[in-house]
């Protein structure tokens, strides 16, 4: 059945997504390296959302929102934030940060400056790590993530201001994966 400027779509019908079963053309694929370049910087910023949400994961773990049986959830909630802040800046010392600096030399003071940072978050993630092994109590874990917090915030608002927009230009062929950690 036809509309009045053409075919009737059912409803919910998604002009952007191709029909369930059929596999995605060359056409579907990212249209212009252009988008493929400002989906890194958007990428970048996802990553650092889903970092936001892991710390207040952890942060209402340790205020017991959640269901918890004998403290494993603790372990999993904190642990697995240290883990994927660690993963996505691992990620960024090794594939990230040196495909920015062989295309903009000029940036190692800031790409030195964010290590410096990755290194201090680091530090930071054992002393909380050695906190949750040692049964330390809430006051002492938050105290532990506010610090962590702290320096993660300003750690990614300085990243995304000097990088988004070379992010935005700069053309990387790697797997995102590969660049901003299993997050991407």
């Amino acid at each position: 059945m036809t509309g009045i400027i053409g075919p009737r779509r059912p409803s919910g019908y998604d002009a952007g997504r191709r029909p369930p079963g059929r596999r995605a053309s060359k056409e579907h694929d990212i249209s212009s390296e252009t988008d493929r370049l400002v989906a890194f910087s958007t990428q970048l910023r996802s990553v650092h959302q889903r970092l936001r949400q892991a710390l207040d994961l952890a942060r209402r773990q340790i205020d017991d929102e959640f269901d918890d049986r004998n403290g494993e959830d603790l372990l999993v909630y904190c642990r697995g934030f240290c883990a994927a802040l660690s993963g996505h800046h691992q990620s960024e010392d090794r594939g990230l940060f040196p495909e920015i600096t062989a295309a903009h030399p000029e940036l190692e003071p800031v790409i030195a400056n964010l290590m410096r940072d990755h290194n201090m978050l680091e530090h930071l993630l054992g002393g909380f790590a050695a906190a949750i092994d040692s049964g330390a109590d809430d006051d002492t874990l938050h105290r532990h993530l506010d610090g962590i917090g702290a320096v993660m915030e300003t750690h990614f608002g300085y990243e995304e201001r000097q990088l988004l927009s070379i992010l935005d230009a700069l053309a990387l062929e790697t797997d995102p994966k590969e660049l901003l950690g299993d997050l991407a």
